[in-house]
């Protein structure tokens, strides 16, 4: 057993002295008996339509039937949650549950790795209980492949958390994104990516990664980014033929490559090289658009982080700067849509609340995207940017049993996403009203 995992251990200890939940779960899981979720109301998302009333029948893990009504053997268990839509567990692909608020790059300097394990324990189970119960950690921003353990704890039912796709530490190149240019050179702090300079390197760094546990390959493709007059720019870190190889060494081995690409030309070398989903996706060139349609690459915009950021800023200038961003993103989201890309959804969450990232499906809704289609982006999208299609996304018979319960009708009122009361992941019952 490796150190990472004796951390996340020892974080199950301090969630089950005040999470009766846990304990619940693992009962539930003990016990294979039917149970029948009825509501008022059930979201058939591929349909865009809600059902109503809507039930979900569950037995061994797993949706067995769902509509408005559904067979109740025997011995089921009914459950009813009144007036509220069921729907699929949320998808977040793109989260950070190595980060907190605060200022990044102290975090990583001042907490240690074992101290951040823990934190992300926290991290996953507040996301877990705001309805997420699928995600995609986009880098632990210096603390390695500790995520692996996180995953893992997961996964064996020691903590409470989402299923998760892990990336490991991401892949940067010497002193470019996240490689702690703020501080004294003197000081050789480490950066919160792992460097890889060359073809060769990102290969080496990749077969390292993979070793570790890390699920999919996350590079760093831009960075810093800078908006004056309304012009956006960002300097590239790595080619086409570079971000090539890295594609082709994931795909050896049946995975694949996301990217932190805010604008051209990276976004162009992104989209050439056929990774999978370009995250913030700020500024991207109709030749770009024109790829990411023909190759079905999705954009996962990430404006819940724009927005903090503008809030939250430290002083009136970065303030003027992140709301510019936002605004400008804003501006180029609408010319994404009417382009006809597909869009995932992820929220960058860490830096802000986690928690509270179904902000990220609110603002969507609100900067034009219909809420249908937002909804689809995030449940249908994510689960296959996820590579769990056909397993979540959607309440299907053979599909697990990752349901959540919102008041309202979710197509009238995307925000109702922000109150989740039932969640429901693998048959276990994390929480009800």
């Amino acid at each position: 057993m490796n150190y990472a995992r004796w951390i996340v251990l020892a974080a199950t200890a301090l969630l089950a002295a005040n999470d009766s939940l846990i304990a619940a779960g693992q009962s539930a899981d003990a016990d294979h008996h039917a149970t029948v979720l009825h509501a008022a109301r059930m979201l058939d998302i591929s349909a865009g339509k809600i059902v109503s009333p809507g039930e979900v029948l569950i037995q061994d893990y797993r949706i067995v039937a769902a509509g408005s009504s559904v067979d109740r053997t025997v011995n089921a268990q009914v459950i009813d949650l009144g007036d509220v839509t069921l729907m699929p567990g949320l998808i977040d692909a793109h989260v950070h549950l190595f980060l907190h608020p605060g200022v990044e790059d102290l975090q990583t300097v001042q907490e240690s790795v074992p101290q951040r394990t823990i934190l992300a324990t926290l991290a996953a189970k507040d996301d877990l209980m705001a309805g997420f119960t699928a995600e995609r950690d986009m880098g632990t921003e210096g603390a390695g492949s500790a995520d692996s353990a996180v995953r893992d704890a997961i996964n064996e039912g020691l903590i409470p958390g989402p299923r998760l796709r892990i990336s490991g530490n991401a892949i940067s190149i010497l002193g470019g994104h996240e490689d702690a240019i703020d501080f004294n050179p003197a000081q050789h702090l480490l950066s919160n990516a792992t460097y890889a300079n060359s073809s060769d390197e990102i290969v080496e760094v990749i077969r390292q990664q993979f070793k570790e546990g890390s699920s999919f390959v996350k590079m760093y493709e831009t960075g810093e980014d800078s908006i004056h007059d309304g012009v956006f720019s960002t300097p590239y870190q790595y080619t086409e033929a570079q971000l090539k190889a890295a594609v082709e060494e994931a795909a050896r081995v049946g995975k694949k490559v996301a990217v932190h690409a805010t604008g051209e030309p990276g976004t162009l070398y992104a989209a050439q090289a056929g990774v999978a989903s370009i995250d913030h996706a700020v500024q991207l060139s109709p030749e770009t658009m024109r790829i990411m349609r023909e190759k079905q690459i999705p954009a996962v915009p990430t404006f819940t982080i724009f927005e903090y950021l503008a809030d939250h800023a430290p002083d009136p200038g970065v303030a003027r700067f992140n709301r510019a961003l936002f605004d400008y993103h804003a501006a180029e989201f609408k010319k994404q849509m009417a382009a006809g890309i597909p869009f995932a959804v992820g929220s960058d969450v860490g830096p802000f609340p986690h928690g509270t990232q179904a902000r990220e499906l609110v603002l969507m809704v609100k900067l034009g995207m219909p809420t249908v289609q937002v909804l689809q982006a995030d449940l249908l999208n994510g689960a296959k940017l996820l590579g769990r299609d056909g397993q979540i996304g959607e309440l299907k018979a053979g599909y697990w049993a990752d349901v959540i319960a919102v008041p309202g009708n979710p197509l009238e009122d995307i925000s109702v996403t922000q109150r989740v009361s039932f969640v429901m992941k693998g048959g276990v019952i994390y929480k009800r009203p």
